[in-house]
């Protein structure tokens, strides 16, 4: 019995020891599942971490180039809009092309002196197709009479001196005659050209220093007449001019309006506006160029409303346009022989194309 309990006791003992060490065998199987499990799981979460890596970079780069693309484009689009709104206004102004002439004109370069020359010269020639009949509008016999007629000329028309000086020539033909004469008989006989007493003081001085400084005759120098009362270079010109046959340029509003009209010159005093035409032309056409424009001014290019339409310089005019256009309302505008109206003179020249003036008493 002893025996037995011995060995069955010993078996259970191994029993035992062999269950321990299978619980124990199983407890560490247990325990060492977990961590396989968990070891497994870091080796696949570090191979996916490494695997996912170069695709998250390549993600980080794709999407940059993305941006880079979108902000490129959003650039592109905002240069495209800055410049439709640069070009818009030239849409809009487009239609405008009409106006370019004159844009052009106002932008080009400034005329050279040559081109002055020539362009003044044309027009010279083209009024002396026009007007080829040309000449001093002041009714005069002699040196005295033209120099009284252009000292009486001074704001008022020379139709009305024309009208005026008949009688006072009648009653006082020479310069002794009217350097003797009343004052207040002069005065009444020269009343029609206004300014009559300021002028009866100039006409009747000059007849005294005629007289007393030159035996009577009118000087033939512009130094000798402009010292004349009443008389300045305008006048002593036209007297130079048409009694002696001396070349002179006659400045008076009409011939100042149309060189500045033409861009001759931008000069305003005569005597400046005189030295500034004569360089452009040679001293022989000085004289019948005086002629020319002041008749042109008188006729057609007027001071308040040029008519433009009806100028046969129009081509060669830089202020074309100031005036009507049209040329039918253009040709209303036109006056004296051009107007089919009666001229200036009561004695005109015999190739004279108008009518003669009527006497003062006629009106």
């Amino acid at each position: 019995m002893s025996t037995k309990k011995t060995t069955e006791t010993t078996t259970t003992a191994k029993t035992t020891a062999a269950a321990k060490a299978a619980a124990a065998k199983k407890n560490a199987a247990a325990k060492k599942a977990p961590a396989a499990k968990k070891t497994a799981a870091a080796k696949t979460t570090a191979a996916a971490t490494t695997t996912t890596a170069p695709a998250k970079a390549a993600a980080t780069k794709k999407a940059a180039a993305t941006k880079k693309v979108a902000a490129a484009k959003t650039t592109a689009a905002k240069k495209t809009t800055a410049a439709k709104k640069t070009t818009a206004p030239a849409k809009t102004t487009a239609p405008a092309k009409t106006a370019a002439p004159k844009t052009a004109a106002a932008k080009k370069a400034p005329e050279s002196h040559a081109a002055l020359v020539r362009r003044a010269r044309r027009i010279n020639r083209e009024l002396a197709d026009v007007y080829s009949y040309a000449h001093p509008e002041l009714d005069f016999e002699n040196p005295f009479e033209l120099l009284v007629a252009t000292v009486l000329s001074a704001q008022t028309t020379d139709l009305r001196v024309n009208q005026t000086t008949p009688r006072l020539f009648a009653k006082y033909p020479t310069p002794e005659d009217l350097a003797a004469a009343v004052p207040e008989e002069v005065e009444e006989l020269i009343r029609p050209t206004g300014f009559f007493r300021a002028k009866t003081k100039s006409i009747m001085g000059l007849a005294k220093a005629l007289r007393d400084d030159f035996g009577g005759e009118v000087p033939g120098r512009v130094d000798d007449l402009v010292k004349l009362p009443g008389v300045g270079r305008k006048t002593a010109f036209v007297v130079l001019g048409n009694a002696f046959g001396v070349p002179g340029i006659t400045v008076d509003t009409h011939f100042g309006r149309l060189v500045r009209r033409w861009k001759w010159t931008e000069e305003t005093d005569p005597v400046k506006v005189e030295t500034a035409v004569a360089a452009l032309f040679p001293k022989s056409e000085w004289t019948m160029l005086s002629h020319r424009v002041i008749f042109h001014g008188r006729r057609i290019c007027h001071s308040r409303k040029p008519a433009c339409g009806a100028c046969p310089i129009a081509p060669l005019c830089p202020s074309y346009g100031e005036g009507e256009t049209d040329p039918e309302k253009a040709k209303k505008l036109l006056k004296y022989e051009m107007g089919g109206f009666p001229g200036q003179r009561l004695k005109p020249p015999p190739d004279y194309p108008g009518k003669p003036a009527p006497p003062l008493a006629a009106e």
